[in-house]
C-alpha cells in the first residue's frame, strides 16, 4: 500500500501515519516538544541533513502540527511550535518512551520505579542543567500555573497519584506495583516541612498526571499548603521525556522530584525516590545548598 492510499484509508491510525510517515517526524515532535524549537538547533540536535529536515518541517507546518513565528526579520528566522493539533500528539509520545522503556529496554514488567543504573535513571540525571520547556499547568483551582518562575526557586516534586478516601479509589491491583505506593507520605511530609523551604525562598509543587478534580479532592482532604499540578495533557512529560507507567488506564509519573532556579535550570534531581519520606529531608538539604535567601 502506498503511503497517499494510507492517507486516505477509512483509519485514524492509517491518516495518521500519512502525517507522522517516519520516524524523523516524531523525533522532531520530541524536540520541540522538549524546548528546542529552531532550525539550526533542532539539526544540531538530531544531527539530520538540512534538506530532510526543512522537508519534513515544512510538512508538519502544512498538516497543521506545528505554526511557525518569527524572532528575526533580517534575516528571516523562526520558531517552530507545537499547535493544538500538535500538542495532542504528546500523549502519543508518552505512550511510545513508555513501551520502547518497559518492553525493548526493560523486561517487560510493570513497576512505577526504576534501578539506579537503568536508561531512565541515566535520563533523568542527564536533566541536570536543563532549561524547562514553558510548560503551565492546571491546579486543584483550575487556574493555571507555570512549573518554574522567574522570581523564586522551586521544587517540583512528581507522584503516581493520591486520592482522597471515600471521594475517589486508587486502581486495582496499586498495591501490587512495585514503587506505586506512599504519594499520601510524600505529600503530607512536603507539608510539614514547607515552612522551612518557604523560609528559603522555595515554592513547592506536586505534580500528577491525575485530573485537576481529583488533584483538588486529595488537596483538601490532606490540607496541603502548596497548590498540586495537573499533567493529564503529557505536556510536561514528553517535553523532559520524564520515566512512566501506566494503571488504571491512565499514564503515571515515576516517581522523582527536581529543583529548578529562577532560570528554569534543572540543579538537582531525585530518581528513583525509595524513601518518599525521607527524600523530602534530602530535597530540604538540596535547597539549603543551592537557593538563596531572599534579602
Amino acid at each position: 500500500m502506498r503511503r497517499e492510499d494510507l492517507a486516505d484509508a477509512d483509519c485514524g491510525i492509517a491518516q495518521a501515519l500519512g502525517v507522522l510517515g517516519d520516524w524523523w517526524t516524531f523525533l522532531i515532535v520530541r524536540d520541540i516538544a522538549g524546548g528546542t524549537t529552531r532550525f539550526d538547533a533542532l539539526q544540531r540536535e538530531l544531527g539530520v541533513s538540512r534538506r530532510a529536515l526543512t522537508e519534513r518541517l515544512a510538512a508538519l507546518v502544512e498538516h497543521g502540527v506545528l505554526e511557525r513565528r518569527p524572532y528575526s526579520a533580517h534575516p528571516p528566522r523562526h520558531d517552530y511550535l507545537l499547535t493544538a493539533r500538535g500538542e495532542g500528539l504528546l500523549p502519543v509520545l508518552v505512550a511510545l518512551q513508555d513501551w520502547g522503556t518497559r518492553h525493548l529496554m526493560g523486561d517487560g514488567e510493570l513497576t512505577a520505579t526504576a534501578g539506579d543504573a537503568s536508561a531512565e535513571a541515566r535520563r533523568v540525571h542527564h536533566l541536570v542543567g536543563r532549561r524547562l520547556p514553558e510548560v503551565v499547568l492546571p491546579g486543584p483551582d483550575g487556574r493555571r500555573v507555570p512549573v518554574a518562575t522567574p522570581d523564586a526557586w522551586s521544587v517540583l516534586y512528581l507522584f503516581p497519584g493520591a486520592y482522597a478516601p471515600g471521594v475517589n479509589a486508587y486502581p486495582p491491583g496499586w498495591a501490587d506495583i512495585p514503587g506505586a505506593r506512599g504519594c499520601t507520605l510524600e505529600s503530607t511530609t512536603y507539608a510539614d516541612r514547607y515552612p522551612r523551604f518557604r523560609d528559603l525562598g522555595v515554592r513547592v509543587y506536586g505534580i500528577s498526571t491525575q485530573r485537576p478534580d481529583q488533584l483538588a479532592d486529595f488537596t483538601s482532604y490532606a490540607g496541603l499548603p502548596f497548590p498540586l499540578l495537573s499533567d493529564e495533557d503529557g505536556g510536561l512529560a514528553a517535553g523532559l521525556l520524564l520515566p512512566t507507567f501506566r494503571a488504571g488506564g491512565v499514564t503515571r509519573f515515576k516517581r522523582l522530584t527536581m529543583l529548578v532556579d529562577p532560570t528554569s535550570v534543572v540543579r538537582a534531581v531525585q530518581f528513583p525516590v525509595t524513601d518518599p519520606a525521607g527524600s523530602v529531608d534530602e530535597m530540604l538539604a538540596l535547597a539549603r545548598d543551592h537557593a538563596t535567601i531572599p534579602g
